[in-house]
């Protein structure tokens, strides 16, 4: 039950998106890590998607947002 890796490497998808979210572009991303291809980075949005979907999302509220004048 570990976290979900590309394939043939030791990266894992929550890290490539992680350095995605922080703004490095995918040439970035497989500049610095030997053996990785353009669509594995392309491969964990969708896989990303498709874990999400499965998730139920609850609305967050502040204290602030909840008293209204």
């Amino acid at each position: 039950m570990g976290k979900p890796i590309i394939k043939g490497t030791r990266l894992t998808v929550q890290h490539i998106l992680g350095m995605l979210a922080q703004g490095a572009t995918a040439a970035e991303i497989l500049e610095e890590y030997d053996g990785l291809k353009p669509e594995d980075i392309q491969a964990c949005c969708p896989f990303a998607r498709k874990s999400l979907s499965e998730t139920e999302f609850m609305p967050l509220y502040s204290a602030r947002s909840r008293m209204r004048p």
